[in-house]
């Protein structure tokens, strides 16, 4: 092991938590069946989004997406990991270094303005219903989710591209399970603070006004709610908007205390365990959030059981 500098031809060496020898195997079981249970709930909803004439609607149209990012999210990172807990070889090259960077910057962002676009889409539901369809039109929903997409990735592009200028030194060693921006920064070898200071500023853009947006529209939404007369229809209004904001609360949450803290205070410990929840917990509690706590998911899984069951008879 020794120095290296922007060309990275050595690769790195990620240490995960080889600190933890007897944790290992433990957290290779855990991960596996949380990750297979992410791939097969976020596959579920998705199937279901695309299959069921009922959940042809704006939300479920967005929902489909936000699966579809889980899934590739947590298998940007999932499979590394759980070859360096099973193997030896915890190495990654220069390509797969830069490739596994800007894919999980990329839809980790994307997801962040996507969740907006969702609180929009639960504000115009419960604020407007009246004009509800005539805002949420099909061409709208695909400008939002095009808009995430471009987003996260030209996100990705610029924190990629300033992480890629900056000369690297000292032993090879990643202390995190992947390439996660804040313990790359800590292998600089030359001042800084400007290129940091740049990638903050573009870390809390992508963060805290999404946040703001979202706690925004939701202020809206209690106020409107609260004016209903109805208990049903409060009932109704709180189930539509509450998945997805217990959704944000655990995804914004977990972000933020690793991408917007300052260098000096950044633990690579406790960011590994901050990761493992946004990287994999999060994303499969997505997805019994979405189907347990959703009424239109459940009847649609129910008729999609019940049809496979009347074909194998």
């Amino acid at each position: 092991m020794g120095n290296f500098n922007t060309s990275f031809g050595e690769g790195l060496i990620l240490v995960g938590f080889s600190d933890w020898p007897q944790l290992e195997p433990i957290l290779f079981v855990f991960i596996s069946i949380f990750y297979s249970l992410t791939l097969f709930g976020n596959a579920t909803i998705i199937t279901l989004s695309l299959l069921q004439p009922q959940l042809h609607t704006p939300i479920y149209y967005f929902l489909s997406h936000l699966s579809f990012l889980d899934l590739c999210y947590t298998t940007s990172t999932m499979p590394q990991l759980l070859i360096n807990l099973y193997g030896p070889d915890q190495t990654i090259t220069y390509g797969g270094y830069v490739a596994q960077l800007f894919i999980s910057l990329a839809l980790g962002s994307t997801l962040s303005v996507l969740l907006v676009v969702m609180a929009f889409d639960c504000y115009t539901a419960v604020c407007h219903p009246i004009h509800y369809t005539t805002i949420m039109q099909s061409h709208l929903c695909h400008i939002l989710v095009i808009a995430s997409w471009v987003g996260g990735f030209m996100n990705s592009l610029i924190h990629t591209g300033l992480m890629m200028a900056m000369p690297l030194c000292g032993l090879h060693l990643l202390n995190h399970f992947f390439c996660e921006m804040p313990v790359l920064l800590k292998l600089a070898c030359e001042n800084r603070e400007g290129t940091e200071a740049k990638m903050y500023v573009a870390r809390a853009i992508i963060l805290i006004v999404p946040t703001a947006l979202i706690l925004g529209s939701y202020l809206y939404v209690v106020q409107v709610v609260l004016n209903v007369k109805s208990t049903a229809g409060r009932r109704k209004a709180f189930g539509t908007c509450g998945s997805h904001l217990l959704v944000v609360s655990l995804f914004y949450s977990s972000a933020m205390y690793t991408y917007l803290q300052p260098m000096h205070s950044y633990s690579e410990t406790d960011g590994k365990f901050a990761a493992l929840f946004y990287t994999i917990i999060t994303p499969m509690l997505n997805t019994l959030i979405y189907t347990l706590r959703n009424k239109d998911v459940k009847v649609a899984l129910m008729k999609v059981v019940t049809k496979g069951k009347k074909r194998l008879l």
